[in-house]
């Protein structure tokens, strides 16, 4: 199944330079923070908390401070929450701005210390502290674990003896993925405890109020990407007189149901990855034959051999017909990664399985054996709570990977019974699904891209209409998220974060 959401990678595609924040505090500048003293155990204490800003390289300062496990009872256990900041380059801020990547999963520490370039233009970062922090289940904050890393290699790409030879979509293949997806979750329970219960959106929301608090500022002033405008679009119908400048870059629909996400994020990869092949024609060197359609059927050919009969790593992995989903859909969050696609498709043809696991690690943050990150599993806790559980009608979930295998006939019959995954987890959801209004707040930039396949331009329409001060900038273009990839959209997001501008119109930035 797609990712529901996903982190904004408009970098190109590299092994990641963005280091944990453990491996920054070793640097010679660096010294480990210390926590504070644990707070009275009130919504107040936790927010006067006084963090102890240490330095950890590269001109950054990281923290750590306290959060309750359970916002129901702020007295009860408490996690932690790790920060990492960089003052603002002009002196005297106007203030800090939070930055949250995506995910959900994705760690905030990992992606300012890559390089705060990468997330806020030169003007913003004069002006304010940029803050990140690991969401509570994320990376250096109090983290979900499920499996070391042989473990999470059979989980991602293992091919489970249960459903060899059975029919997709069967009752027993559904059973044995079930049983497969249980596993997962029973692990990541007795690993995780009671934290497993507490990573839901609405609760990270709290967190970043308090964090808020923590830092001094009357107003969020908050830029968030991809899944992070989730956070973002929640923060503002909680708190709208909190609500300062809010830029949500690569929107969510707050009222969209798991099935609908997965629905337009399929049609979405499929989309783009038309787009990839109408490139690629253009090329001497494109590794598939046209017309378009040919071409795109070359492709599904592709998936039919490798699910057929997978292909072997040279490191022994098994490279599955999943893991050359993820393959295809990785480089497709940028324009500037396709040409990935091109090697990806000329060494399966040839049943050469290790370019396509070079990309299934990329998505996974997995380097040389190891993950380096938590984020599969921090993906799964927290969408599983977030997302009201699906139809468990069997014959319901038939149909609806029948209406994806419709809709993009490429990749969507790979794309069904996503319900599965979630229905096995341990912990019951504890959100709801439904628009979102801010009833009262400041205006709030929503960026939208026409091309992006990941959160797609439908739902940046939807997301500014739903918040009554929603402001739509519309980025005509391909690939996820739009900041830092047009000068249009920066200037649009520099003067509102700088100033509190909103442009008269849809700017429509191309």
């Amino acid at each position: 199944m797609l990712g529901v959401a996903a982190l904004a990678t408009a970098a190109a595609l590299a092994v990641s330079g963005c280091a944990p924040i453990a491996a920054l505090v070793q640097q010679a500048t660096a010294r480990e923070p210390e926590l504070p003293p644990r707070p009275d155990g009130t919504v107040e204490g936790f927010g006067a908390q006084q963090p102890d800003w240490a330095p950890c390289g590269d001109g950054l300062e990281c923290a750590v401070v306290h959060a309750p496990l359970d916002w129901e009872q702020t007295s009860g256990e408490t996690i932690t929450l790790s920060l990492v900041k960089q003052e603002a380059r002009g002196g005297e801020p106007i203030g800090t701005l939070f930055v949250n990547p995506g995910g959900p999963g994705a760690s905030g520490i990992d992606y300012l210390s890559g390089g705060v370039g990468g997330a806020v233009q030169p003007d913003v970062q004069e002006a304010y502290d940029v803050v990140a922090w690991d969401p509570r289940g994320v990376g250096a904050s109090t983290p979900v674990t499920c499996l070391d890393d042989a473990a999470m290699d059979d989980y991602l790409f293992g091919v489970d003896p249960a459903e060899q030879g059975l029919e997709k979509g069967s009752d027993a293949w559904m059973d044995a993925a079930l049983a497969h997806e249980r596993d997962f979750g029973e692990a990541c329970l007795e690993q995780t405890g009671d934290l497993l219960a507490h990573v839901s959106t609405a609760e990270t929301v709290r967190d970043l109020d308090m964090l808020r608090a923590i830092v001094g500022d009357p107003q969020l002033n908050y830029l968030g990407y991809s899944y992070g405008t989730y956070i973002g679009a929640r923060y503002a119908d909680a708190y709208p007189d909190r609500v300062g400048r809010l830029v949500l870059d690569g929107a969510m629909d707050p009222s969209a149901s798991l099935a609908d996400v997965v629905r337009e994020q399929t049609r979405g990869f499929e989309t783009a990855l038309r787009a990839y092949t109408t490139d690629c024609l253009t090329r001497d060197d494109c590794p598939l034959d046209g017309p378009v359609d040919v071409a795109m059927a070359q492709i599904s050919a592709l998936l039919d051999r490798v699910e057929a009969e997978p292909l072997t790593g040279s490191d022994g992995r098994a490279f599955t017909v999943s893991t050359m989903l993820t393959a295809i859909i990785t480089p497709l969050y940028s324009q500037g990664n396709w040409g990935y696609l091109d090697e990806l498709f000329s060494t399966v043809a040839a049943g050469d399985a290790d370019t396509g696991l070079m990309l299934a690690d990329f998505y996974y943050d997995r380097q040389n054996g190891a993950y380096l990150s938590n984020s599969t599993e921090a993906f799964t806790a927290i969408n599983c709570l977030d997302y009201p559980a699906g139809s468990s009608d069997r014959d319901q979930m038939r149909a609806d990977a029948a209406e994806l295998d419709e809709i993009a006939p490429t990749i969507g019959r790979f794309q069904g019974y996503g319900d599965l995954a979630c229905a096995a987890w341990p912990e019951q959801p504890t959100s709801e699904r439904g628009p979102v209004a801010g009833a009262g707040a400041a205006p709030i930039l929503v960026v939208g891209t026409t091309g992006d396949p990941a959160t797609p331009y439908r739902w940046a329409e939807s997301l500014a209409d739903q918040l009554e001060s929603g402001v739509l900038v519309t980025y005509q273009g391909e690939g996820h998220t739009a900041y830092g990839e047009n000068d249009c959209v920066d200037d649009t997001i520099d003067a509102y974060l700088l100033t509190g501008a909103t442009p008269a119109a849809d700017p429509q930035c191309s």
